[in-house]
């Protein structure tokens, strides 16, 4: 498994090529995220670990070995470097080398091809090994049968790679120079369904792409580790007439309450982070969610506040164009990233670490990772409408609620260093858009919930709101007891299990005993794809989506063996 550290750009790697306070203050930042991924791709109960340095390659991969130890709780993590240099290995309890792995070079040497050695690693029982190389050292004998790689797998059940870009002293750093203007949002009616004023979209676009696969094809490409899932976009979902009433009954039973947590949540947004706040709303199920607390403050304070969506991608980052842009157009200050609601967690750690990286690498400071959210099931945040897992309407459908915008795309071929994230404007979909309809029900209601938000945002502003992150625990527990080992192919809460549906490939849903119609639509599309529906009694969430584990087109469930979708 290959990990991308997000190494800063044109830092060395150590003191063999020098190293200044401020290459030492670029790391320091950057290593909490680069750990973080570390721990991330560890096996599920992995306990001991060893990070395998590459010859002079030392002090990063031991500097990530330390840092790994402090995320990783309850990891052993231990460190060591490749050499040239032969020793005798005896194994004796008395001798200091036990074993040795033999493997042919491969950073093409000077002095030519040769053996090299890693010392006791063999036979000591790692639950993974991390190896860190450069890149001159990615190489095909790096990754050939007899080579290093191969030569692990035989003593590890996990063998994970990890490559720091080499440095060459005196060089520009590997990326370009960043062009001195980067384009203006993309605004409706030319690029969504949203009026102009409601939000601008640092993104490119990408509509004349051909961008779709099957569902089946993107999973099993995504869990094959062939594909990320943002390289290509599922086929959107056509509601049937079933499921259209299911939204629009689920919409006006629920009306009041999203107006109540949007205000609410605008309401600790004004109070704690910023009188004139710049919502940054994470595409696309935070968009809805930035526009309806725009209107709020519009309606309740008469306050016009500027609105941005960009794109933020699992185990990618955010756009670092996107916040350079608002970084030259705003006060980093002011800026709130929204998003819809949290399930586990996992976005709300990846701001985290990107925000820690683009400080790093570009040294611009200010920008507060804290995302608000409608509704924070998860525990994960402090600044939400409510922690109650329930219906949000707009989770039922994709782009037909979302301003007829897709996923957002990073891909290589297309997005390039000086580009924005890309997205696609299905406007051949505009008979079906609900997304005004959505956020003109909600906002109607504003009204009536006047009072009810007051006291629900005073109650909120003296409570004790520390995340707790009880949704990413009960996540991990949900991860073992079915057999999973990756909490990424669990997706807890009603708005990600409907995901799960609409754009898996879903092994099998997880209701709390006694949910109510909160989860009409799910059982209907459950239902319809042939999924089961297991209640379960003591289940911290409404409801839970499980991804197909170990999926190919032979769909195997978790026991490798095969079952029926």
């Amino acid at each position: 498994t290959r990990i991308d550290l997000h190494w800063p750009p044109g830092l060395p790697d150590g003191g063999r090529h020098g190293f200044t306070p401020r290459h030492r203050a670029r790391l320091e930042a950057a290593l909490p995220g680069m750990a973080a991924r570390l721990a991330e791709a560890l096996p599920q109960g992995a306990r001991r670990v060893h990070v395998l340095g590459f010859e002079e390659l030392m002090y990063a991969p031991l500097r990530l070995a330390r840092e790994l130890e402090q995320v990783a709780e309850g990891v052993d993590v231990r460190f060591s470097t490749t050499t040239r240099s032969p020793v005798l290995a005896v194994d004796d309890p008395g001798y200091a080398i036990r074993t040795r792995l033999t493997f042919p070079a491969h950073d093409a040497p000077a002095d030519g091809p040769g053996e090299r050695y890693a010392y006791n690693v063999a036979g000591a029982d790692f639950d993974a090994v991390i190896a860190v190389v450069d890149s001159a050292a990615d190489t095909p004998e790096l990754h050939a049968p007899e080579g290093l790689l191969a030569q692990l797998a035989v003593h590890t059940p996990h063998v994970l790679l990890a490559v720091v870009p080499s440095y060459v002293p005196g060089a520009p750093p590997a990326s370009p120079e960043r062009p001195p203007m980067l384009p203006e949002p993309l605004r409706g009616p030319a690029f969504s369904s949203y009026a102009p004023e409601e939000v601008g979209w640092l993104l490119q676009d990408l509509s004349d792409v051909t961008l779709e696969a099957p569902t089946e094809e993107r999973e099993e490409a995504i869990q094959s580790g062939g594909a990320h899932y943002a390289e290509s976009l599922p086929v959107e979902y056509q509601p049937s007439e079933q499921y259209q009433a299911l939204f629009h009954a689920a919409l006006e039973d629920t009306a009041a309450r999203l107006a109540q947590a949007a205000g609410a949540v605008t309401e600790l947004v004004l109070a704690e982070r910023s009188p004139r706040p710049v919502l940054v709303s994470l595409a696309r199920a935070g968009t809805p969610v930035g526009i309806l607390m725009r209107r709020w403050a519009q309606f309740r304070h008469g306050l016009e506040l500027p609105h941005y969506a960009v794109s933020i991608v699992r185990g990618r980052g955010i756009d670092a164009n996107a916040l350079r842009w608002l970084a030259a157009h705003h006060d980093p200050r002011d800026v709130v990233f929204v998003d819809g609601w949290t399930g586990k967690g996992a976005i709300t750690r990846e701001l985290a670490d990107a925000i820690r990286e683009f400080e790093a690498s570009d040294g611009i400071t200010g920008f507060d990772p804290e995302i608000a959210v409608l509704a924070d099931p998860g525990s994960c945040v402090r600044t939400y409408g409510t922690r109650d897992d329930y219906l949000i309407p707009s989770a039922c459908l994709n782009s037909t609620v979302s301003g007829l915008i897709s996923r957002t795309v990073l891909r290589a071929d297309l997005v390039g260093p000086h580009d924005y994230h890309g997205a696609k404007f299905y406007r051949e979909l505009a008979d079906a858009d609900v997304s005004v309809a959505f956020l003109d029900a909600v906002s109607a209601r504003f009204p009536e919930v006047v009072d009810a938000v007051e006291a629900t945002a005073k109650e909120l502003l003296s409570a004790d709101r520390a995340p707790t992150w009880e949704g990413w625990a009960a996540v991990e527990r949900i991860s073992e007891e079915y057999g999973i080992h990756d909490v990424n192919l669990v997706k807890p809460g009603v708005g990600e299990t409907t995901r799960v549906l609409l754009r898996r490939v879903p092994w099998k849903i997880l209701a709390r005993a006694g949910a109510g119609a909160d989860l009409d639509h799910v059982r209907l599309l459950a239902e319809q794809r042939g999924v089961p529906v297991e209640e379960v009694a003591e289940l911290p969430y409404t409801c839970v989506g499980l991804i197909h584990p170990k999926y190919t087109r032979g769909a195997t469930g978790a026991d490798g063996r095969a079952v029926n979708l």
